[in-house]
Protein backbone atom coordinates (compact mmCIF):
# COMPACT_ATOMS: atom_id res chain seq x y z
CA UNK A 1 0.00 0.00 0.00
CA UNK A 2 1.37 3.24 -1.01
CA UNK A 3 2.35 5.54 1.70
CA UNK A 4 0.56 9.36 1.76
CA UNK A 5 3.43 11.68 2.49
CA UNK A 6 1.83 14.29 4.97
CA UNK A 7 3.97 17.74 3.51
CA UNK A 8 2.48 16.78 0.21
CA UNK A 9 -1.15 16.77 1.12
CA UNK A 10 -0.13 19.96 3.28
CA UNK A 11 1.17 21.21 0.19
CA UNK A 12 -1.06 20.60 -2.06
CA UNK A 13 -3.77 22.23 0.02
CA UNK A 14 -1.71 25.33 0.76
CA UNK A 15 -1.49 25.06 -3.49
CA UNK A 16 -5.13 25.12 -3.87
CA UNK A 17 -5.64 27.48 -1.65
CA UNK A 18 -4.04 29.81 -3.27
CA UNK A 19 -5.31 28.95 -7.17
CA UNK A 20 -8.40 29.71 -5.11
CA UNK A 21 -7.45 33.27 -4.05
CA UNK A 22 -5.91 34.18 -7.04
CA UNK A 23 -8.91 32.98 -9.08
CA UNK A 24 -11.40 34.86 -6.48
CA UNK A 25 -8.88 37.75 -6.88
CA UNK A 26 -9.24 38.32 -10.57
CA UNK A 27 -12.79 37.50 -10.78
CA UNK A 28 -13.36 40.81 -8.65
CA UNK A 29 -10.69 42.67 -11.09
CA UNK A 30 -13.01 41.81 -13.84
CA UNK A 31 -15.87 42.61 -12.05
CA UNK A 32 -14.53 46.00 -10.91
CA UNK A 33 -13.36 46.82 -14.38
CA UNK A 34 -16.58 46.05 -15.82
CA UNK A 35 -18.20 48.29 -13.47
CA UNK A 36 -15.42 51.16 -13.53
CA UNK A 37 -15.46 51.18 -17.54
CA UNK A 38 -18.79 50.34 -18.62
CA UNK A 39 -20.34 53.52 -18.28
CA UNK A 40 -17.07 55.44 -19.88
CA UNK A 41 -17.66 52.73 -22.83
CA UNK A 42 -21.69 53.91 -23.22
CA UNK A 43 -20.46 56.84 -23.37
CA UNK A 44 -18.23 56.38 -26.32
CA UNK A 45 -20.50 54.57 -28.06
CA UNK A 46 -23.04 57.34 -27.80
CA UNK A 47 -20.91 59.43 -29.12
CA UNK A 48 -19.90 57.46 -31.62
CA UNK A 49 -23.56 57.33 -32.99
CA UNK A 50 -23.95 61.00 -33.00
CA UNK A 51 -20.55 61.09 -35.27
CA UNK A 52 -22.01 58.97 -37.24
CA UNK A 53 -25.36 60.19 -37.28
CA UNK A 54 -23.82 63.59 -38.53
CA UNK A 55 -21.64 61.96 -41.08
CA UNK A 56 -24.67 60.68 -42.34
CA UNK A 57 -27.10 63.50 -42.57
CA UNK A 58 -23.98 65.18 -44.39
CA UNK A 59 -23.53 61.99 -47.00
CA UNK A 60 -27.27 62.84 -47.58
CA UNK A 61 -26.78 66.25 -48.24
CA UNK A 62 -23.51 66.40 -50.56
CA UNK A 63 -23.74 66.08 -54.25
CA UNK A 64 -20.62 64.73 -55.09
CA UNK A 65 -20.60 60.84 -55.52
CA UNK A 66 -16.76 60.87 -55.06
CA UNK A 67 -16.94 62.44 -51.51
CA UNK A 68 -20.05 60.33 -50.48
CA UNK A 69 -18.16 57.26 -50.66
CA UNK A 70 -15.23 58.51 -49.33
CA UNK A 71 -17.39 59.55 -45.71
CA UNK A 72 -18.81 56.42 -45.91
CA UNK A 73 -15.90 54.68 -45.71
CA UNK A 74 -14.46 56.86 -42.59
CA UNK A 75 -17.24 55.90 -40.99
CA UNK A 76 -16.57 51.78 -41.50
CA UNK A 77 -13.24 52.74 -40.47
CA UNK A 78 -14.14 54.36 -37.41
CA UNK A 79 -17.00 51.49 -36.32
CA UNK A 80 -14.57 48.92 -37.01
CA UNK A 81 -12.19 50.57 -35.08
CA UNK A 82 -14.38 51.10 -32.20
CA UNK A 83 -15.44 47.26 -32.16
CA UNK A 84 -11.71 46.27 -32.22
CA UNK A 85 -11.25 48.39 -28.57
CA UNK A 86 -10.74 45.58 -25.51
CA UNK A 87 -11.71 47.82 -22.68
CA UNK A 88 -10.76 44.54 -20.16
CA UNK A 89 -7.33 44.68 -22.05
CA UNK A 90 -6.96 48.29 -21.16
CA UNK A 91 -8.30 47.93 -17.71
CA UNK A 92 -5.82 45.36 -16.92
CA UNK A 93 -3.63 46.81 -18.50
CA UNK A 94 -4.19 50.27 -15.71
CA UNK A 95 -4.61 52.76 -19.08
CA UNK A 96 -6.30 55.35 -17.58
CA UNK A 97 -9.66 56.34 -19.71
CA UNK A 98 -11.48 59.71 -20.09
CA UNK A 99 -9.11 61.17 -17.79
CA UNK A 100 -9.76 58.58 -15.03
CA UNK A 101 -5.99 57.73 -13.23
CA UNK A 102 -5.95 54.13 -13.53
CA UNK A 103 -7.56 51.52 -11.67
CA UNK A 104 -3.88 49.38 -11.50
CA UNK A 105 -1.94 52.28 -10.67
CA UNK A 106 -5.05 52.91 -7.68
CA UNK A 107 -4.38 48.89 -6.57
CA UNK A 108 -0.58 49.33 -7.01
CA UNK A 109 -0.61 52.21 -3.91
CA UNK A 110 0.31 51.00 -0.48
CA UNK A 111 -2.19 50.21 1.90
CA UNK A 112 -2.25 52.47 4.78
CA UNK A 113 -0.20 51.58 7.90
CA UNK A 114 -2.07 53.04 11.06
CA UNK A 115 0.24 53.73 14.16
CA UNK A 116 -0.02 55.39 17.19
CA UNK A 117 2.69 56.21 19.89
CA UNK A 118 3.10 56.67 23.84
CA UNK A 119 3.92 60.06 25.13
CA UNK A 120 5.23 61.16 28.12
CA UNK A 121 2.04 62.27 29.16
CA UNK A 122 0.61 58.91 28.38
CA UNK A 123 -1.32 57.86 31.35
CA UNK A 124 -0.11 53.96 32.61
CA UNK A 125 -3.06 52.19 34.07
CA UNK A 126 -3.11 50.10 36.86
CA UNK A 127 -5.52 48.13 38.87
CA UNK A 128 -7.16 50.79 40.74
CA UNK A 129 -8.14 52.69 37.37
CA UNK A 130 -10.06 50.03 35.39
CA UNK A 131 -11.18 46.63 35.87
CA UNK A 132 -9.60 45.48 32.24
CA UNK A 133 -5.93 43.60 32.50
CA UNK A 134 -5.20 44.92 28.44
CA UNK A 135 -6.56 48.77 27.80
CA UNK A 136 -5.36 51.39 25.54
CA UNK A 137 -6.79 54.56 24.46
CA UNK A 138 -5.92 56.55 21.31
CA UNK A 139 -6.48 59.77 20.13
CA UNK A 140 -7.57 58.86 16.20
CA UNK A 141 -6.56 62.29 15.07
CA UNK A 142 -3.32 63.02 16.44
CA UNK A 143 -1.92 59.24 16.65
CA UNK A 144 -1.02 59.87 20.50
CA UNK A 145 -1.54 57.28 23.21
CA UNK A 146 -3.71 58.77 25.59
CA UNK A 147 -3.46 56.02 28.06
CA UNK A 148 -2.82 51.98 28.30
CA UNK A 149 -2.37 49.03 30.35
CA UNK A 150 -0.94 46.04 28.88
CA UNK A 151 -1.57 47.21 25.67
CA UNK A 152 1.25 45.24 23.76
CA UNK A 153 1.11 42.23 25.86
CA UNK A 154 0.04 38.92 23.29
CA UNK A 155 -3.64 38.80 24.54
CA UNK A 156 -6.80 36.35 22.59
CA UNK A 157 -9.16 38.63 21.07
CA UNK A 158 -12.36 36.76 21.68
CA UNK A 159 -14.98 38.20 19.03
CA UNK A 160 -12.94 41.22 18.73
CA UNK A 161 -11.67 39.34 15.84
CA UNK A 162 -14.52 39.91 14.14
CA UNK A 163 -13.71 43.26 13.31
CA UNK A 164 -10.77 42.60 11.14
CA UNK A 165 -13.59 39.75 9.61
CA UNK A 166 -16.02 42.19 8.68
CA UNK A 167 -13.59 44.69 7.32
CA UNK A 168 -11.17 42.23 4.94
CA UNK A 169 -15.09 40.73 3.83
CA UNK A 170 -16.12 44.64 2.99
CA UNK A 171 -13.18 44.80 1.52
CA UNK A 172 -13.39 41.89 -0.91
CA UNK A 173 -17.40 42.23 -1.82
CA UNK A 174 -18.28 43.45 -4.89
CA UNK A 175 -21.95 43.24 -4.24
CA UNK A 176 -23.75 43.58 -0.81
CA UNK A 177 -26.73 42.26 -2.81
CA UNK A 178 -25.31 39.22 -3.19
CA UNK A 179 -26.61 35.75 -1.62
CA UNK A 180 -24.64 33.13 -0.27
CA UNK A 181 -26.90 30.01 0.63
CA UNK A 182 -26.72 28.95 4.17
CA UNK A 183 -24.61 25.41 4.84
CA UNK A 184 -24.88 22.88 7.84
CA UNK A 185 -20.98 23.22 7.44
CA UNK A 186 -21.04 27.21 7.88
CA UNK A 187 -23.66 26.30 11.27
CA UNK A 188 -21.95 23.54 13.02
CA UNK A 189 -19.11 25.42 13.25
CA UNK A 190 -20.86 27.82 15.90
CA UNK A 191 -22.20 25.06 17.62
CA UNK A 192 -19.43 22.54 18.13
CA UNK A 193 -17.83 25.63 19.46
CA UNK A 194 -20.71 27.04 21.61
CA UNK A 195 -20.54 30.26 19.78
CA UNK A 196 -23.60 32.59 19.67
CA UNK A 197 -25.38 32.74 16.16
CA UNK A 198 -27.11 35.26 14.44
CA UNK A 199 -30.06 32.88 13.71
CA UNK A 200 -29.31 32.03 9.67
CA UNK A 201 -30.64 28.53 8.82
CA UNK A 202 -29.50 25.45 6.64
CA UNK A 203 -30.02 26.26 3.07
CA UNK A 204 -31.20 30.05 3.81
CA UNK A 205 -30.21 32.47 1.15
CA UNK A 206 -28.16 35.62 2.91
CA UNK A 207 -27.94 38.53 1.61
CA UNK A 208 -23.47 39.90 1.81
CA UNK A 209 -24.83 42.96 3.76
CA UNK A 210 -26.55 41.02 6.12
CA UNK A 211 -23.56 38.59 6.94
CA UNK A 212 -21.61 41.83 8.20
CA UNK A 213 -25.04 42.90 10.38
CA UNK A 214 -24.71 39.27 11.57
CA UNK A 215 -21.01 39.09 12.19
CA UNK A 216 -20.92 42.48 14.15
CA UNK A 217 -23.99 43.10 16.03
CA UNK A 218 -25.41 39.68 17.67
CA UNK A 219 -21.66 38.60 16.71
CA UNK A 220 -22.94 35.59 14.76
CA UNK A 221 -20.42 33.12 14.17
CA UNK A 222 -22.54 31.73 11.28
CA UNK A 223 -22.58 34.73 9.68
CA UNK A 224 -18.84 35.18 10.14
CA UNK A 225 -18.45 31.92 8.88
CA UNK A 226 -20.89 32.69 6.04
CA UNK A 227 -18.53 35.84 4.98
CA UNK A 228 -15.42 33.74 5.23
CA UNK A 229 -16.95 31.28 2.77
CA UNK A 230 -18.83 33.86 0.44
CA UNK A 231 -15.22 35.90 0.08
CA UNK A 232 -12.96 32.72 -0.08
CA UNK A 233 -15.01 29.47 -0.68
CA UNK A 234 -13.72 28.08 3.42
CA UNK A 235 -12.51 29.36 6.21
CA UNK A 236 -9.04 28.02 5.79
CA UNK A 237 -8.69 30.66 2.71
CA UNK A 238 -10.29 33.71 3.88
CA UNK A 239 -8.25 33.39 7.38
CA UNK A 240 -5.15 33.72 5.55
CA UNK A 241 -6.78 36.94 4.04
CA UNK A 242 -7.00 37.90 7.27
CA UNK A 243 -3.44 37.59 7.99
CA UNK A 244 -2.32 38.83 5.33
CA UNK A 245 -4.35 42.16 5.76
CA UNK A 246 -2.54 42.12 9.12
CA UNK A 247 0.81 41.90 7.57
CA UNK A 248 -0.33 45.13 5.35
CA UNK A 249 -1.42 46.97 8.40
CA UNK A 250 2.20 46.20 9.86
CA UNK A 251 0.83 43.77 12.55
CA UNK A 252 2.02 40.83 11.75
CA UNK A 253 4.65 40.60 14.27
CA UNK A 254 2.43 40.44 17.31
CA UNK A 255 -0.62 39.57 16.02
CA UNK A 256 -1.62 36.52 14.36
CA UNK A 257 -5.37 34.51 13.40
CA UNK A 258 -6.38 30.94 12.98
CA UNK A 259 -10.15 31.45 12.52
CA UNK A 260 -12.73 33.99 11.31
CA UNK A 261 -14.97 33.77 14.28
CA UNK A 262 -12.27 34.64 17.87
CA UNK A 263 -12.78 30.90 19.07
CA UNK A 264 -9.77 30.35 21.18
CA UNK A 265 -6.51 29.07 19.93
CA UNK A 266 -3.11 29.24 21.24
CA UNK A 267 -1.95 30.41 17.88
CA UNK A 268 -4.68 32.83 17.66
CA UNK A 269 -3.56 36.03 18.97
CA UNK A 270 -2.94 39.56 19.77
CA UNK A 271 -2.73 43.00 21.57
CA UNK A 272 -4.85 45.31 22.64
CA UNK A 273 -2.64 47.71 20.28
CA UNK A 274 -3.19 45.55 17.59
CA UNK A 275 -7.33 45.37 17.80
CA UNK A 276 -7.07 49.37 18.03
CA UNK A 277 -5.22 49.45 14.63
CA UNK A 278 -7.68 47.41 12.96
CA UNK A 279 -10.64 49.31 14.63
CA UNK A 280 -8.95 52.42 12.99
CA UNK A 281 -8.93 50.57 9.27
CA UNK A 282 -12.59 49.62 9.32
CA UNK A 283 -13.41 53.07 11.02
CA UNK A 284 -12.02 54.21 7.52
CA UNK A 285 -14.15 51.77 5.94
CA UNK A 286 -17.43 53.11 5.06
CA UNK A 287 -19.38 49.71 5.07
CA UNK A 288 -18.02 48.54 8.34
CA UNK A 289 -18.14 52.32 10.19
CA UNK A 290 -21.71 51.98 8.94
CA UNK A 291 -22.62 48.39 10.15
CA UNK A 292 -20.71 48.91 13.52
CA UNK A 293 -22.05 52.41 14.13
CA UNK A 294 -25.92 50.60 13.99
CA UNK A 295 -28.09 49.99 17.13
CA UNK A 296 -30.70 47.40 15.39
CA UNK A 297 -30.80 45.96 11.73
CA UNK A 298 -33.62 43.92 10.78
CA UNK A 299 -32.13 41.67 7.51
CA UNK A 300 -34.32 40.81 4.66
CA UNK A 301 -37.09 38.40 4.74
CA UNK A 302 -36.50 34.46 3.95
CA UNK A 303 -38.78 31.55 3.81
CA UNK A 304 -36.30 30.03 6.86
CA UNK A 305 -37.16 34.06 8.58
CA UNK A 306 -40.35 35.36 6.90
CA UNK A 307 -39.81 37.99 9.22
CA UNK A 308 -36.44 38.66 8.92
CA UNK A 309 -34.16 38.52 11.74
CA UNK A 310 -33.98 41.94 14.21
CA UNK A 311 -30.37 42.06 15.23
CA UNK A 312 -29.02 43.82 18.19
CA UNK A 313 -25.35 45.57 18.93
CA UNK A 314 -26.25 45.94 22.65
CA UNK A 315 -22.76 47.48 23.46
CA UNK A 316 -24.07 50.14 22.10
CA UNK A 317 -27.53 50.33 23.40
CA UNK A 318 -25.91 49.37 27.03
CA UNK A 319 -23.36 52.12 26.93
CA UNK A 320 -25.45 54.76 24.74
CA UNK A 321 -27.36 56.03 27.96
CA UNK A 322 -24.35 56.78 30.07
CA UNK A 323 -22.18 59.99 30.85
CA UNK A 324 -19.12 59.51 28.65
CA UNK A 325 -18.24 62.61 27.95
CA UNK A 326 -19.38 62.50 23.98
CA UNK A 327 -21.03 60.04 21.89
CA UNK A 328 -19.76 56.42 22.12
CA UNK A 329 -20.47 55.31 17.85
CA UNK A 330 -19.93 52.04 17.59
CA UNK A 331 -18.52 49.27 19.07
CA UNK A 332 -17.71 45.45 19.18
CA UNK A 333 -18.04 42.75 22.22
CA UNK A 334 -15.66 39.50 22.54
CA UNK A 335 -15.65 36.98 25.05
CA UNK A 336 -14.22 33.41 25.75
CA UNK A 337 -12.63 32.37 29.25
CA UNK A 338 -8.95 32.37 28.26
CA UNK A 339 -9.65 36.10 27.76
CA UNK A 340 -12.72 37.71 29.65
CA UNK A 341 -15.00 40.36 28.59
CA UNK A 342 -13.65 42.46 25.96
CA UNK A 343 -14.47 45.28 23.57
CA UNK A 344 -13.64 47.88 21.00
CA UNK A 345 -15.40 51.08 20.22
CA UNK A 346 -14.76 54.51 18.69
CA UNK A 347 -16.47 58.04 20.33
CA UNK A 348 -16.19 61.00 19.19
CA UNK A 349 -16.23 63.65 22.67
CA UNK A 350 -17.94 66.67 23.16
CA UNK A 351 -14.52 68.19 23.50
CA UNK A 352 -13.98 67.17 19.57
CA UNK A 353 -11.79 64.28 20.14
CA UNK A 354 -12.13 61.62 18.15
CA UNK A 355 -10.81 58.38 20.27
CA UNK A 356 -11.08 54.18 19.93
CA UNK A 357 -10.74 52.07 23.14
CA UNK A 358 -9.63 48.66 23.43
CA UNK A 359 -9.77 47.08 26.60
CA UNK A 360 -9.65 42.90 27.39
CA UNK A 361 -10.55 40.21 30.32
CA UNK A 362 -12.38 42.10 32.80
CA UNK A 363 -14.04 39.76 35.55
CA UNK A 364 -17.61 39.92 34.96
CA UNK A 365 -20.23 40.55 32.30
CA UNK A 366 -20.09 44.08 30.88
CA UNK A 367 -17.64 45.24 33.04
CA UNK A 368 -16.25 46.44 30.26
CA UNK A 369 -18.36 48.97 29.32
CA UNK A 370 -17.80 50.63 32.81
CA UNK A 371 -14.12 50.79 31.47
CA UNK A 372 -14.87 52.43 28.10
CA UNK A 373 -17.50 54.91 30.07
CA UNK A 374 -15.02 55.83 32.49
CA UNK A 375 -11.71 56.30 29.78
CA UNK A 376 -14.04 58.36 27.36
CA UNK A 377 -15.64 60.68 30.81
CA UNK A 378 -11.91 61.42 31.35
CA UNK A 379 -10.40 62.55 28.59
CA UNK A 380 -13.43 64.15 27.93
CA UNK A 381 -12.84 67.34 30.16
Amino acid sequence: MELIDENEVVAGHRTRVEAMRREKERQQRIRRYIKKYAPVAVGILAVLILVVTGIGALIGRASDKRKSEEARESVAELVAAFRNVNFLEIAEAGIPMAGGSGLAEKEAAEPKVYEAHSTPDTLQLGEGDIVSEYAILIDVDSGEILAERNAHVRMNPASMTKVLTALVAAEQAEDLDDKLTVTREITDYGYINDCSSAGFVIDERVSVRDLLYGTILPSGADAAVGLAVYVSGSQEAFVELMNERLKELGLSKTAHFTNCVGVFDENHYCTAYDIAMILEAAIDNEICREVMSTRIHTTEKTLQNPEGLELSNWFIRRIEDKDSGGKVLGGKTGYVAQSGNCAASFAALDNGRNLVCVTANASGKWRCIEDHVKLYKQFSR
